[in-house]
C-alpha cells in the first residue's frame, strides 16, 4: 500500500492512533470485507459475477493497434472492442477516439450539457477510508445542518436558477439517518425539479422510502472494483463490505428510483480495470432494467484536509480523456458526468467530446453556498470542513456563460412533472 493514501493527524489521541495503526498494519484485526453485517440486505443477482468475470479476464497489455483500429471501425462497440479502447495500445489513437466519441455524443445528445450542483448536508462518517477527507480518524470540523439550515442553502442555490441538486452526507447512519435524509428530500422537492442522492448504501425498503420523499436518482461510487485493494483502503465501518456496496444501485432500482449513477475513484487501483468494471456495471444492469436512466462519472483522487499529498496513482489527463471517450463509444446512450475535481480547461474540452453533465457552483464543505451563490467571494461561513479540494470554482452563471460561449446549450432541467 502506498503511504501517500494514509492520513495521520497530530490531533488524534494516543488511543486512536494505536487503533488506527493496528488496523493498517494487522489485517487479522479487520473483519472480512466480503462478509455482510447484520441488517444488510442480500439480493439475488448475477450482475456482480457478470462484471467481475470480465475484469478477471482482462489483460490490457494483450491488445494491439490492430485491435484498436478494428474497434474504432466497427458499428457497434462490444465488450472486447471496449477493452481494446481502454488498453495502452489505444493511447496512440486518442484523436480518433475523440472524434468517434464526439460523433456519438452529437448523435444522441446534440450539443446540450446539463448543469447541477451538490449540497453536502453533513460530514460525519463512521468509516475509515484512508484516502477520504471525511474518514472517521481525520481531524476536521464536523457539522450536520438542521432542516432550517438545509432550506436556507436550498433557497440560495435555487435563487441562482439551478434546478437539479445532489444531496450528499458523510456515511454515518447515527448522525444522518434515513428520516433526516428523507426530510431533506422533501425540502428539495419544493425548490428543485430533480433531486439526487449520494449517501451511504441502504436496503431496498429504505431506498423506496427516500424515493417517496422525492429522490429521483442515486449515485454510489464503488471506489475500486479491485477487491483486494478495496480491503486495504477500507479498514473500518459499513463501507468496508464490498458486495453490499456493489449491489446498491440495483437495490435502488428495485425500489423504484428513476435513475442510478456509477463510478470508480480512478487512481485507487489499475484505472483501466476499474473503468472496465464501472462501464460493465452499467452495461449489465441496463439490460436487466432497460427503463432506468444510468450515468457514469470519472472522478480522480484529489488532496484532502490533512493530506495534500494524496493523488491518483497512475492516471493522467490524456488517459482520463481516453477512458471517457471509450465510455461514450461503448455506451452511447449513457450520461457522463465530469465533476469539479477536474480543471476548468479539461471540463470545457471534454463536454465538446464525450461528457453530457457538469457541476457548477460547487462546495464540498458544509453550509458554504452563501459564498458560492451570494457573490461573496471572500465571505460566507463554512461551518463544516470539505471532503476534498475542488479544481473548478466557477459559479452557475459563470459556467452557463462559458458553455454558451463554446457553442453548447446549457440545460438546467429537461423534466416536466404533470
Amino acid at each position: 500500500m502506498e503511504n501517500q493514501f494514509f492520513v495521520d493527524s497530530e490531533y488524534l489521541s494516543p488511543e486512536a492512533l494505536e487503533k488506527k495503526h493496528r488496523l493498517e498494519n494487522d489485517p487479522s484485526s479487520r473483519k472480512s470485507h466480503m462478509e455482510y453485517l447484520p441488517g444488510m440486505e442480500r439480493i439475488d443477482s448475477t450482475v456482480c459475477e457478470d462484471v467481475m468475470s470480465q475484469v478477471r479476464n482482462f489483460d490490457p497489455s494483450c491488445y494491439t493497434a490492430a485491435d484498436v483500429r478494428r474497434a474504432l471501425a466497427g458499428g457497434t462497440c462490444g465488450i472486447e472492442d471496449f477493452k481494446a479502447l481502454l488498453s495502452p495500445a489505444a493511447e496512440n489513437f486518442l484523436e480518433q477516439l475523440a472524434e468517434r466519441a464526439r460523433l456519438e455524443t452529437s448523435r444522441h445528445f446534440g450539443n446540450t450539457v446539463y448543469l447541477f450542483t451538490p449540497l453536502y448536508i453533513a460530514n460525519y462518517c463512521e468509516n475509515y477510508c484512508v484516502y477520504c477527507g471525511f474518514n472517521c480518524y481525520n481531524h476536521i470540523q464536523r457539522m450536520k445542518l438542521s432542516m432550517e439550515q438545509i432550506e436556507h442553502e436550498m433557497k440560495v442555490i435555487a435563487a441562482s436558477g439551478m434546478e437539479e441538486i445532489l444531496i450528499l452526507t458523510g456515511e454515518s447512519r447515527s448522525k444522518s439517518d434515513i428520516s433526516y435524509i428523507g426530510e431533506a428530500c422533501k425540502l428539495a422537492r419544493r425548490y428543485f425539479r430533480m433531486t439526487g442522492l449520494e449517501i451511504y448504501p441502504v436496503n431496498t425498503d429504505e431506498y423506496r422510502y427516500l424515493h417517496a420523499c422525492g429522490a429521483d436518482y442515486v449515485t454510489v461510487f464503488q471506489e475500486t472494483y479491485d477487491v483486494d485493494q478495496y480491503e486495504k483502503l477500507h479498514l473500518l465501518g459499513h463501507k468496508r463490505v464490498w458486495p453490499y456496496r456493489f449491489d446498491a444501485q440495483e437495490r435502488a432500482l428495485m425500489a423504484g428510483m428513476r435513475g442510478v449513477a456509477f463510478s470508480a475513484l480512478l487512481g485507487l487501483s489499475d484505472f483501466r480495470k476499474d473503468a472496465l468494471a464501472s462501464a460493465l456495471h452499467v452495461y449489465f444492469l441496463q439490460r436487466k432494467y432497460p427503463h432506468a436512466e444510468m450515468s457514469l462519472s470519472c472522478p480522480r483522487l484529489r488532496p484532502i484536509v490533512g493530506n495534500d499529498r494524496i493523488h491518483s496513482l497512475d492516471i493522467q489527463e490524456r488517459q482520463l480523456c481516453q477512458v471517457l471517450c471509450a465510455y461514450r463509444i461503448f455506451l452511447p446512450f449513457v450520461g457522463i458526468t465530469v465533476s469539479s475535481r477536474e480543471s476548468a480547461r479539461f471540463r470545457d474540452g471534454i463536454v465538446k467530446i464525450a461528457a453530457t453533465k457538469i457541476s457548477a457552483g460547487v462546495s464540498t464543505g458544509i453550509g458554504d453556498h452563501e459564498r458560492k451563490y451570494g457573490g461573496k467571494e471572500q465571505g460566507g461561513t463554512q461551518v463544516g470542513d470539505e471532503q476534498f479540494e475542488i479544481a473548478d470554482n466557477r459559479s452557475l452563471s459563470h459556467m452557463y456563460r462559458d458553455m454558451a460561449d463554446e457553442g453548447l446549450q446549457p440545460v438546467l432541467n429537461d423534466y416536466l412533472y404533470v
